[in-house]
């Protein structure tokens, strides 16, 4: 029997498998989870001469892989690759010609940004394995024994705050580590401190193998990232660039506006030089011959590969790395283009298949998705649970429609209209509602504070939404509306968002802006009594549902931090975005995905 789903909640119910499974070798039959990823949707590796000439496909089957760097010898290119599935993460290596394929890890957890020590017999790798954050670990590449370097007392950071570690870069002679890493640092959103995602302070630290001998060398107070040494092991090059830039960087209108510099330092007297000048986003910076260096040029009209000393291309690409002698590079070209409803990705619970969603997902009575189709024109969509036969029922008009609910009977369906975002400022957004079929629509508020994300009570009488003003703050919250009359009483008058009826009417669960910046999760009865903060960690939690017995909520967490270089990543907003599940009364969390992208809005299938 089909189970009733309210606006944008989740159910636990079974859903016959797809032909295809998650995982090789699993045939049994899986409930199914959707969920939303920011990420491209192809990333493929080519080789090119220096100077971009000569191009071709390091593979000629088509893959999805990234990172790629060569051995000092330059007969071996380590890489990562999802060739487990559309999420999953590991390492790989193959020989310059692409023969010789061999996977080298293999672990669920996410495995990335590898490097070869310079005599062949070690990796050192990124990785989210036993502690969930992004630590160094270290691999024998015969035996395959494996260490987590970061782990080490003297070296891990505070668990509380960001604590990360990226790019790992063997010294010519192999006896130290340099990384990137923003341990100890603060959770602090970009704007002066004031918005929602957070930036990313880098500083560049060295270390022996052992453990031994942590030391940091870049300065404070500003983000650097993305080492590598001299090949007399005297420097260590770097990309250095304001802590705010990190927002800009990782975005689709603001990386061409972000800038950061080439900087070296001589790790004896500590003395820098600074290699290039001007505006740009320059980025993973190596030495090669002479004084030369070669760095990736993110965004703008000179994106591509540049040089302190040569010739410069232009070309859509990122991650370039190049061979000792400096003839050949390596780099990846990415396409995104959204991936297909219910495309399959990789599962972390043997018990589920994963499959890709548009955003706000949620079932009516009778099994229909619902979603506001972000991936096109941000209208609102429904069709059959396995993405078949979509209709648009309301067609955007250069606003967006977002957050659709369904109301209990499955005949009507409300959302909001207009602006939000950082327009909100500025522009309203309204609720509206509309039949089934988008006949009728109804507008339920007038644009003015800005209105969204409504979702319906159990028995229908009433919406829940938010309500924001830039004018008078003092007046944001969560309002409810009684449908009957139209009447609105105020539930909270805090910054508030997100908020979702509990199935059985009892709670109301949405997002909380407090302690100055930090978003967490709430439950509060819709008689404004019972508050209860369920989440508490400095990074962001929001974005929750309720599963549909109204048992465990899921939502999109920030307590494992960054598992990137934020300048590094594109198009995303919350790059360390992971769905976590808890219980109803906050106790039992636990992550249920483990990518290098930014995943939420979990949403479980219903079945006849």
């Amino acid at each position: 029997m089909t189970t009733w789903l309210g606006a944008a909640v989740v159910t636990l119910l079974s859903l016959p498998c797809f032909s295809q499974t998650s995982n090789p070798g699993e045939s049994q039959e899986k409930r199914v989870m959707l969920m939303n990823r920011i990420g491209p949707s192809v990333s493929e590796l080519y080789v090119a001469n220096a100077d971009g000439t000569d191009e071709r496909k390091l593979f000629e089957e088509e893959g999805y892989d990234y990172h790629a760097s060569f051995s000092v010898d330059g007969e071996w290119i380590v890489f990562t690759s999802e060739r487990r599935g559309d999420g999953q993460s590991d390492i790989y290596r193959v020989r310059r010609d692409g023969s010789g394929l061999e996977q080298l890890t293999s672990n669920p957890a996410l495995d990335d940004q590898a490097s070869i020590s310079p005599d062949g017999k070690k990796m050192a790798f990124m990785s989210t394995r036993e502690e969930k954050t992004a630590n160094i670990w270290i691999m024998d590449l015969d035996s395959r024994e494996l260490y987590n370097l970061t782990a080490e007392e003297g070296i891990k950071g505070d668990p509380l705050r960001p604590n990360g570690f990226f790019r790992p870069a063997w010294s010519p002679d192999g006896q130290w580590l340099a990384f990137a890493s923003d341990r100890n640092t603060i959770w602090r959103g970009h704007g002066n401190g004031s918005g929602w995602e957070h930036t990313q302070e880098l500083g560049i630290y060295i270390v022996r193998p052992d453990g031994t001998g942590l030391r940091k060398i870049s300065e404070e107070g500003i983000s650097s990232g993305s080492p590598e040494w001299s090949k007399d092991g005297k420097r260590v090059v770097f990309y250095a660039m304001e802590v705010e830039d990190t927002w800009n960087a990782r975005t689709s209108f603001g990386a061409a506006r972000a800038t950061s510099q080439i900087v070296s330092l001589d790790i004896e007297t500590g003395t820098k030089t600074v290699h290039t000048s001007g505006p740009g986003l320059k980025l993973l910076p190596q030495f090669l011959d002479g004084e030369n260096i070669g760095f990736l040029v993110k965004a703008g009209d000179n994106e591509g590969v540049g040089y302190t000393e040569g010739q410069a291309f232009k070309r859509k690409l990122r991650s370039p790395s190049w061979t000792a002698d400096g003839q050949t590079v390596i780099y990846e070209k990415q396409d995104w283009t959204p991936r297909a409803q219910n495309k399959l990705l990789y599962s972390w619970d043997p018990a589920f298949e994963y499959r890709y969603t548009d955003v706000f997902p949620s079932f009516s009575i009778d099994g229909k998705l619902l979603i506001t189709t972000k991936d096109d024109n941000s209208s609102i969509a429904i069709m059959d649970a396995d993405g078949s036969n979509e209709e648009r029922i309301f067609e955007n008009e250069k606003m967006y429609c977002f957050s659709p609910a369904w109301s209990p009977d499955g005949q009507q369906i409300a959302f909001g209209y207009g602006s939000y975002f950082q327009a909100r400022k500025t522009a309203g957004a309204q609720l509206m509602l509309v039949n089934r079929d988008g006949s009728n629509p109804e507008e339920l508020t007038d644009g003015m504070p800005n209105a969204g994300f409504p979702s319906f009570s159990p028995d229908g009488s009433s919406l829940v939404y938010r309500v924001w003003s830039s004018e008078n703050p003092e007046n944001n919250g969560l309002r409810i509306m009684n449908l009957a009359d139209k009447s609105v009483s105020i539930l909270t008058n805090e910054p508030d968002n997100l908020p979702i009826w509990s199935p059985d009417g009892t709670k109301i669960l949405f997002t909380r802006k407090h302690e100055g910046n930090n978003f967490d999760i709430f439950t509060i009865k819709p008689d404004g009594t019972g508050l209860q903060q369920l989440t508490s960690f400095p990074a962001n939690d929001a974005h929750a549902v309720w599963t549909a017995d109204g048992k465990s909520i899921m939502w999109s967490c920030g307590d494992y931090g960054f598992k990137e270089e934020a300048a590094l990543s594109d198009n995303t907003f919350q790059p360390y975005g992971v769905i976590f599940i808890m219980d109803a009364d906050g106790s039992n969390k636990r992550a249920l995905t483990d990518s290098i992208w930014e995943d939420s809005m979990p949403c479980y299938v219903p079945v006849n």
